[in-house]
């Protein structure tokens, strides 16, 4: 009788473990539809930490590096309006996978939208 006890308590021990976990795992993976988010260098527009000029996007005040799409895949970064010299804004789809966006789509907007 012990022993079953004992097994009992221990399964359900293992079980609020397990949904704990899974609720982290939840917070990393997010998929992003079709959202207006601010787009720049993430190292000279958003101060992160890198180490070198990369694409990143701001999503609700939290900047994350870009995969999938380079900073000079939309002109030279460099510019006089490149992503290191200013921010823009972009409509994005994608994933928030482990503190990165992985990009599926990046459609710049223009100023006046």
């Amino acid at each position: 009788m012990k022993n079953l006890l004992f097994a009992l308590f221990l399964c359900l021990f293992a079980t609020q473990i397990h949904a704990q976990a899974s609720t982290k795992t939840d917070q990393q993976h997010r998929v992003i539809n079709k959202q207006t988010v601010e787009i720049a260098c993430g190292e000279c527009q958003f101060k992160m930490k890198g180490k070198d000029c990369e694409l990143a996007v701001r999503i609700e005040g939290k900047p994350y590096f870009v995969d999938g799409k380079g900073i000079d895949d939309f002109g030279d970064a460099h510019g006089k309006h490149g992503f290191c010299n200013a921010v823009s804004k972009a409509e994005v789809t994608g994933e928030i996978v482990n503190n990165r966006f992985k990009a599926k789509e990046i459609k710049l907007l223009t100023k006046g939208k």
